[in-house]
């Protein structure tokens, strides 16, 4: 692990303490090199979303340093703040929801776009333009489990989930559209501990397909859950947020690269939900996000010459 690495988590997880507390005027850019410091969360296709902005900026001769799979968003978005790391593809209504707490973000892209916007504009940091893409929280089971129970959606699953296990990564047990609103908004409560397992990686998909858990959080975008047969339970109550990919990015980095954010909203003008869908599943199979991701921009003509 570099130096650069170290430094960010281990201040991050210090500035994560406080939650990014408005009462101390954020520090200035840590980082005033010439290069764009792209950070991503500690899950497959953050990671991807990472590397498609950041070869696209390369390819337009912006240059990239890269912090992938630096952590969740309690480390992630506190490293930002600070400047720590300069730009992060992020899903708007959790980013709001991290933010502002229950109740803060909706199911209309438009107005958690605005609202994040706002949030955000304190800390430095602005918002560039909103993905058609979407992932969301999705809680998956086998069709097994699904025949089994009847299951279709999340009002089925309060019926029995007191007889079924729940494995998911280790900040679902607070986070509002995890474990708490499955209790606060359908009643929810499963029978056994929660399992601890990775943000909707590799871990949880083979936890669930092989039966180690019953349910399990993944992402709504994720191929594993076409390449395993899993059933994603409908959120008939409205519990997630709409979650477009939104880059988030230091106001400062805007001020150096004047030709940034153009670049940056033309890969999100194209980025689709079923796109993203696609090029998980690569992932799951086995491909490199940077084998995955110069493949979509050469394809939509993003990529370098």
């Amino acid at each position: 692990m570099g130096a650069r690495r170290i430094l960010v988590l281990g201040l991050a997880l210090v500035l994560s303490a406080s939650a990014c507390d408005r009462t101390s005027e954020p520090p200035p850019d840590l980082d005033r090199d010439d290069a764009v410091t792209i950070a991503s969360f500690n899950f497959p296709e953050s990671v991807l979303l990472a590397e498609i902005y950041a070869q696209a900026l390369e390819a337009a001769d912006v240059r990239v340093k890269r912090e992938t799979a630096l952590g969740t968003r309690e480390l992630v978005m506190p490293a930002l703040v600070q400047g720590l790391v300069e730009f992060v593809p992020e899903y708007a209504g959790s980013a709001l929801l991290f933010f502002e707490g229950p109740g803060s973000a909706s199911a209309d892209h438009d107005a958690n776009h605005q609202a994040l916007a706002s949030e955000l504009n304190g800390f430095g940091v602005t918002t560039l333009d909103a993905s058609p893409a979407e992932d969301q929280n999705g809680f998956a089971v086998t069709s097994e489990t699904a025949s089994r129970f009847g299951l279709q959606t999340l009002s089925d699953l309060a019926h029995v989930a007191d007889r079924l296990t729940f494995g998911g990564p280790p900040e679902c047990v607070r986070r509002p559209s995890c474990l708490p609103g499955l209790e606060s908004t359908y009643g929810i409560h499963f029978g056994d501990e929660v399992s601890t397992l990775d943000s909707g990686g590799p871990r949880t998909v083979a936890a669930l397909a092989q039966g180690t858990i019953d349910v399990a959080l993944l992402f709504t975008s994720d191929g594993a859950i076409e390449l395993n047969n899993f059933v994603v339970l409908q959120d008939d109550l409205g519990l997630q947020p709409a979650e477009n990919v939104t880059p988030v990015v230091r106001k400062g980095v805007l001020e150096r690269f004047p030709g940034l954010a153009g670049v940056a909203n033309a890969v999100s003008a194209l980025l689709t939900t079923d796109a993203l869908r696609s090029m998980n599943a690569e992932v799951a199979s086995g491909a490199q996000p940077r084998t995955i991701a110069a493949g979509w921009l050469e394809r939509n003509g993003l990529g370098g010459t």
